[in-house]
């Protein structure tokens, strides 16, 4: 498979809470974040979610913050106990995005570090 990502994903262990926002559904659904980046979002989920709905987010990164995003749900893999989802953030603040590429670079040093060869 060809890697289509712009940024890089860093798995990040973490749970959400989404609610559809483009509907008058207020349910709200729980999520395992299977890794997240710059751009978007990978996820699990019990629950099957639409394909171009927009969810309402509140991420918990790593230094215990909350993060309020909205995620398009971009693509769906049907798993035997649950969907495998994959999202792109919407208009998350650029100082959130920012804490999660910091997050990647932190991380994951060897691989932005200049190695000698």
């Amino acid at each position: 498979m060809v890697e289509r990502r712009r940024s890089k994903r860093t798995e990040l262990k973490s749970r959400i809470i989404v609610k559809r926002l483009d509907s008058g559904k207020t349910e709200e659904v729980g999520i395992d974040v299977l890794n997240v980046s710059k751009t978007g979002i990978g996820f699990t989920c019990v629950e099957l979610l639409e394909i171009g709905a927009v969810y309402e987010a509140y991420l918990t990164i790593w230094t215990k913050e909350v993060l309020h995003a909205f995620i398009e749900v971009v693509r769906i893999e049907k798993e035997p106990e649950l969907f495998q989802y994959g999202g792109t953030f919407i208009g998350m603040p650029e100082i959130d995005l920012q804490r999660i590429d910091v997050y990647n670079v932190v991380s994951e040093p060897e691989k932005y570090l200049n190695k000698e060869e």
